[in-house]
């Protein structure tokens, strides 16, 4: 599923007109709350329950340059439910000629903010993300 699109600008660029990797990281930390609130983790759902997510893996791969006002996109696939985990992958492309540019895979406990712990994800929660698993 497409969860961003947006264009690279100047003031996102190291001194060599590359994305820095600080807006790699950002832009694939949008697309993550879209896809999570697209499995069901509205921040209403989350606030009501005073939950998040934390991230505790995040692997990120660089395939090919993005450059001063380069189009990208990211799609976002669940790959893995765990008993208190998801796993997501990212794939960012450029929007024009399809080429990948990055990927990353991310490893996000749901947490208690309360508490300040992991707590197992709801089990009808569960069940609806399971129609959103695509293979690994």
């Amino acid at each position: 599923m497409e969860t961003y699109r947006g264009v690279v600008y100047p003031w996102q660029c190291d001194h060599q007109g590359h994305l820095n990797s600080m807006h790699y990281v950002g832009m694939f930390d949008a697309a993550f709350w879209h896809q999570i609130s697209a499995l069901g983790f509205t921040r209403a759902y989350l606030e009501e329950r005073n939950r998040g997510f934390v991230d505790v893996t995040d692997t990120l791969n660089y395939k090919a340059e993005v450059k001063v006002g380069g189009l990208i996109v990211i799609d976002s696939s669940l790959v893995r439910i765990g008993g208190k985990s998801i796993t997501i992958r990212f794939s960012m492309r450029d929007a024009e000629t399809g080429e990948m540019a990055a990927t990353s895979e991310k490893v996000t406990v749901y947490f208690d903010l309360e508490a300040r712990r992991s707590v197992s994800l709801p089990d009808d929660m569960r069940a609806a993300m399971a129609a959103h698993l695509v293979g690994a």
